[in-house]
């Protein structure tokens, strides 16, 4: 009996952890919108991407990965698509809702998990998230109350997590878990001209470093420590179909802490998007490694 309950903490100990960096980059997110009135989206992308890359860089020190040519091309690329994602996501939230945010960001990885296969059952899961992102951008009815500029971002942060998948499996390849601290690295750098054309000297304000530093252990340093842990406990399809559930996480993450109500078809959409990606997720030909999520 003390075997079996032993076995059974085991088991629910990385899925408790990868529980908690969910929640926790979702609240980063409700965090990081507090700041757009005096920073704007621009500037808190910047604020966060610098703080953890100077988290992650003090924890995983980068500077003692070799790197050849190829695979710091790889290297700068996969900053690069981290930059876009974080930037492009929040220019989303500034009109979309959490939580929609989420799902149609979420249409990157899935297309990734679905774009080399052919099977019949795939087609399932492409036609539930085809219906999940119609029902969150009915095309003509101006009463649907997404902004469309809005989803536009969103759908751009997911195609940059699709190549920051790609890329960042090449990189980890090369270099392992440096990688991700030279991409934070590198997506600081491709985004703060953009925080500082915009935000200028406001980024400096005192009473903004804390909350950016919030904001910066709790959507990078936090879960992706959180996540690294559980990826070394759970098998990859496992991973993969537990972090499927983040919108949800997100939608209720802007319920509680933005006050962001969501309409019955919207939670549907939500919800096709999730079982899309829990069904590429679970039939998908097995992988002998998983890629960390960092929205």
């Amino acid at each position: 009996m003390t075997d079996h309950r032993r076995s059974l903490a085991s088991s629910l100990f990385p899925v408790g952890l990868l529980l908690i960096a969910m929640a926790s980059i979702q609240s980063g997110a409700s965090l990081a919108k507090s700041m757009f009135p005096i920073i704007g989206a621009q500037g808190t992308t910047t604020l966060r991407l610098i703080f953890a890359a100077v988290i992650m860089v003090l924890l995983l020190r980068p500077w003692r990965a070799t790197l050849t040519a190829r695979s710091l091309l790889t290297v700068v690329i996969y900053g690069i698509s981290l930059g876009g994602m974080n930037f492009l996501f929040y220019m989303a939230l500034r009109s979309v809702p959490l939580g929609i945010a989420v799902a149609l960001e979420f249409t990157g990885p899935l297309a990734v998990a679905l774009y080399a296969s052919r099977r019949p059952l795939d087609f399932v899961w492409i036609a539930l998230a085809v219906v999940g992102l119609i029902l969150l951008i009915p095309m003509g009815d101006a009463k649907a109350g997404i902004d469309l500029v809005g989803a536009s971002y969103a759908l751009g942060a997911g195609a940059c997590w699709a190549l920051y998948i790609l890329f960042g499996q090449k990189a980890g390849a090369d270099n392992g878990i440096q990688t991700a601290a030279l991409g934070v690295v590198i997506a600081a750098l491709f985004i703060a001209p953009i925080g500082i054309v915009h935000a200028g000297t406001a980024l400096l304000s005192p009473a903004l470093l804390p909350v950016a530093l919030g904001v910066a252990v709790l959507s990078t340093a936090l879960p992706y420590s959180l996540e690294m842990v559980a990826l070394t406990r759970l098998p990859a399809r496992t991973f993969g179909t537990l972090m499927s559930i983040e919108p949800a996480f997100g939608a209720l993450s802007g319920l509680l802490f933005l006050h962001e109500v969501l309409s019955f078809s919207q939670w549907l959409a939500i919800g096709s998007i999730i079982t899309a990606s829990i069904g590429a997720t679970l039939t998908m030909r097995r992988e002998p490694h998983a890629t960390p999520v960092a929205d």
